[in-house]
């Protein structure tokens, strides 16, 4: 099997920035950067407010194209109004920073700026990233304005995070990091507004564990943890409430915004993690890629070369399948997904794996082919479901196929009010 290199789905793409009059404004010629190196055309509008904090200029070069202001917006020399050009013009739009004035222009239906018309002629996707300070952000107008934009179709919003703000206040306001608008851009290309996961919430597993020999060396594998974050992404971006359990990771840390995270190093503590959310969760993905042994006593000290030897000969046991106690384990009406990385012969492995386990969905994917399995930006595999169904993923990047497996896993979900426990008890964060 050849794994063939996967379009980017930003590439092509006509994408409008937005950007309102917030500090967060002078992170977003890294966005616009971004976006033109993975392929897309660019137009930029910045309000009044914004012209202060970020270059017009600056924006322009990065966009390959003139950046447009209010004073743009009317012309004698033009057949028609710029803000109908740019809204029809764009196929997403990404509004960032959203402020307390832009997003009360919007929700109002003022049409007193360049921007704020082309917000409201537009019928493009629109991703949202608000930013503010912390106490403006509480302020009940701005709640109850935010509460009714994210009513709207077409909006994918993005609240703020907590953090350090350039008010030197530390709470909720902090705008998402240029990492996370560009996923949440690319999740709106993919899969459009979709929020056919809310109200409900997911249990996802994640990155590998590490088995400690002795203080200084561990049993562990490759995995960088990127495609169960991603399923935990493009969860919430549908909607759901995340419980994401996972091993040490490498991906951009703004990944993990907005998602109950319970760190676990190992697999006993994995284990642990999970069995404790479980009965919290409607459905549960398992793609953490968790060890097969482990030492039933970690030494204490360093090993010289010479013990090394010896302890490698004996005093391994192995791991709990994590997965099929998951699924002795689950309440009635919890559909579970489980991940098989495998080489060689990848399907007859992975059936005899699907059994075995008794998970609803088993996604199996070759590890051994160049542009797939760990560390990849991209993976194609096959779906086993119910009755032995058989379903080839053709090539594609992880975040898409997240969004394929999440469909998968969502059209096996009870309808809510038929049995389940409601309303599911609160997740706190560690």
């Amino acid at each position: 099997m050849r794994i063939e290199p996967v379009l980017d789905p930003l590439s092509g793409r006509r994408i409008l920035v937005g950007i309102s009059g917030s500090i967060a404004a002078v992170k977003l010629p890294l966005v616009v950067s971004a976006l033109v190196q993975r392929g897309a055309e660019v137009r930029c509008v910045l309000t009044p407010s914004a012209a202060r904090l970020v270059s017009a200029e600056a924006l322009a070069c990065l966009s390959r194209h003139r950046c447009y202001l209010d004073a743009d917006q009317w012309s004698h020399q033009a057949p028609r109004p710029l803000h109908v050009e740019l809204a029809e013009w764009a196929e997403l739009v990404l509004m960032a920073p959203l402020s307390a004035s832009s997003l009360a222009r919007w929700v109002h239906g003022l049409a007193d700026t360049l921007l704020a018309s082309t917000l409201l002629a537009c019928e493009a996707p629109v991703l949202v990233a608000a930013a503010m300070n912390t106490s403006m952000w509480g302020a009940p107008a701005v709640q109850a304005n935010w509460q009714q934009l994210q009513g709207w179709p077409r909006l994918l919003p993005l609240g703020p995070a907590a953090g350090l703000l350039a008010c030197d206040r530390r709470g909720d306001g902090r705008m998402a990091e240029p990492e996370l608008q560009l996923l949440a851009l690319e999740s709106l290309a993919l899969q459009g507004w979709r929020r056919d996961w809310q109200g409900r919430r997911l249990l996802v597993s994640a990155g590998p564990t590490r088995e400690p020999l002795d203080p200084a060396r561990c049993i562990t594998n490759p995995s960088t943890g990127r495609m169960g974050v991603l399923l935990a992404q493009a969860a919430r971006l549908r909607g759901a409430e995340v419980e994401l359990v996972h091993g040490p990771l490498n991906v951009p840390a703004s990944w993990l915004e907005g998602l109950h995270c319970h760190p676990a190093s190992t697999a006993a503590a994995m284990e642990q993690a999970l069995m404790a959310a479980q009965s919290r969760a409607d459905a549960i993905a398992m793609a953490a890629a968790v060890a097969d042994h482990r030492r039933a006593q970690p030494l204490p000290h360093k090993l010289t070369k010479a013990e090394l030897e010896q302890a490698l000969q004996q005093g391994w046991e192995t791991v709990p399948d994590l997965l099929a106690a998951l699924v002795r384990a689950r309440p009635a009406g919890q559909p579970i997904l489980g991940f098989a990385a495998q080489s060689g012969d990848v399907l007859s492995e992975a059936r005899a794996k699907w059994r075995r386990k008794g998970c609803d969905l088993l996604f199996a994917n070759p590890i051994d082919q160049p542009g797939a399995g760990f560390a990849a930006a991209g993976n194609e595999g096959w779906l086993l479901g119910p009755g032995e169904a058989l379903e080839h993923l053709e090539p594609m990047g992880k975040l898409a196929l997240a969004h394929r497996l999440l469909t998968a896993l969502g059209g096996l979900l009870r309808p809510p009010g038929d049995g389940r426990p409601q309303p599911h008890p609160p997740v706190e964060d560690p």
